[in-house]
């Protein structure tokens, strides 16, 4: 039960976190979403230091793993959100926008985790 509160804590205040963030940056009037770009790429790199620092010399236990990684950053990130603006570029018929988008996301994604759990490993 305690664990569940950790998550359920951790996922609080990371969707809080990400609703911030997309309000003030995802642009109506271009239809650009650098708000969910940008909470997924922060994210990735945040599970990379977080999980970088689990394992390292278990620098975190398993509650602050679960209240960070699986609370916070599941909070933080967002798959529905992505998908549903690859939706709207697929149906409004910008595929390049879509591609650019759905690329750029998988490879900063990527990148950024690996920067987070290198990052830790050469402390």
């Amino acid at each position: 039960m305690k664990q569940l509160l950790y998550v359920f804590l951790g996922g609080g205040f990371g969707s809080m976190a990400r609703f911030i963030v997309t309000k003030y940056l995802n642009s109506p009037e271009t239809g650009i979403p650098y708000g969910t770009f940008l909470v997924n790429v922060l994210g990735s790199l945040f599970i990379g230091i977080i999980l970088g620092l689990a394992l390292k010399n278990e620098a975190l236990n398993q509650n602050q793993t679960l209240l960070l990684a699986t609370g916070f950053c599941g909070g933080f990130t967002t798959f529905s959100a992505f998908a549903y603006e690859n939706h709207l570029f697929l149906k409004s018929g910008d595929f390049m926008l879509l591609s650019l988008y759905t690329l750029m996301s998988i490879i900063v994604g990527f990148a950024a985790v690996f920067l987070g759990v290198y990052l830790i490993k050469s402390l």
